[in-house]
């Protein structure tokens, strides 16, 4: 288990952490998620000593992170820190040997990882000539050569096509069931709803939610009613107490409704607007819960 313990870090006047504290289990993949700013990169670099906190402590298992560890970790940071000239095979194995992996076991892994990833038949390109999507399939390739207990990931799924983000999320599941703490940020919602049991959000570095996804949504104070309402025309929009309207548009409208306020209500009122076509009614899903964290 990967635990940020009270993290402060000053950068001059900018406060990037202030009391950040949360825990990513092993055997599970949490989203890392917060706006542009909030301190999101700071926290992951501390992990591998990049950062210095101010004030606070990360721990691996309950003791404090050392190199010993750091050689079981893996890192795909947003800023790409790759060798551009050396050739994609020669620079997999080098990584793998600065993990202390014997020469064989990294060539071997680093064969293999091409192979998972679709980079085969570039194994002996340099690294400059790659597009972006490879270049970031080969920057994966690299954090998790050491088959890592566990893995940062800042961004992991820029730049890529929707096929290789299928096989991100694949190898991101395939990576927690066999036992590592997985931890990454994206401002793509969708993909973390659909990737993470676990969601941490931060802003002005401090945790402002965090827990379970299902648990989050289903205990949220709100809910979202989005009601379909034919010949209406534009603009109809329900007045009632406890409603607020996320969207509108076309006769349907998206609607935010406290935990006690009554749906039929809404729902009769719009059954006064117009002939109701469509009717949905859930927990807020992630966008929703993020946009309320962060706003508050």
């Amino acid at each position: 288990m990967l635990e940020f313990d009270a993290l402060t870090k000053q950068f001059g006047p900018v406060t990037a952490l202030d009391g950040c504290t949360f825990r990513v289990q092993g055997g599970r993949i949490t989203g890392f998620l917060g706006p542009n700013g909030a301190g999101k990169t700071t926290a992951m670099r501390a992990v591998f000593g990049l950062v210095r906190p101010d004030s606070g402590q990360v721990r691996w298992r309950g003791r404090p992170v050392s190199h010993r560890e750091r050689l079981r970790f893996g890192y795909l940071p947003e800023e790409r820190g790759v060798y551009p000239k050396m050739r994609v095979r020669d620079q997999l194995g080098y990584f793998g040997r600065l993990s202390e992996m014997s020469g064989t076991a990294a060539d071997a892994a680093a064969d293999r990882w091409l192979d998972r990833l679709g980079l085969a038949d570039r194994a002996g390109d340099r690294v400059e000539v790659l597009s972006h999507g490879n270049q970031q399939r080969f920057q994966l390739a690299l954090a998790v050569i050491n088959d890592p207990e566990l893995l940062v990931l800042d961004e992991p799924f820029s730049g890529l096509d929707p096929l290789a983000v299928d096989t991100m999320m694949e190898l991101l599941r395939e990576l927690a069931a066999a036992g590592a703490a997985v931890l990454f940020s994206s401002h793509q919602l969708d993909l973390v709803e659909d990737l993470c049991e676990d969601v941490v959000i931060i802003d002005h570095g401090r945790v402002v939610m965090s827990g379970r996804v299902d648990e989050l949504r289903t205990t949220a104070e709100h809910r979202t009613l989005t009601v379909t309402v034919r010949g209406t025309g534009a603009g109809w929009l329900p007045d009632v107490p406890g409603v607020t309207v996320l969207s509108e548009s076309d006769g349907t409208a998206r609607l935010r409704l406290q935990r006690d306020t009554d749906p039929a209500e809404v729902i009769r009122v719009a059954r006064e607007a117009g002939e109701v076509t469509a009717v949905s009614y859930q927990p807020p899903d992630l966008s929703e819960l993020f946009r309320k964290a962060v706003q508050s």
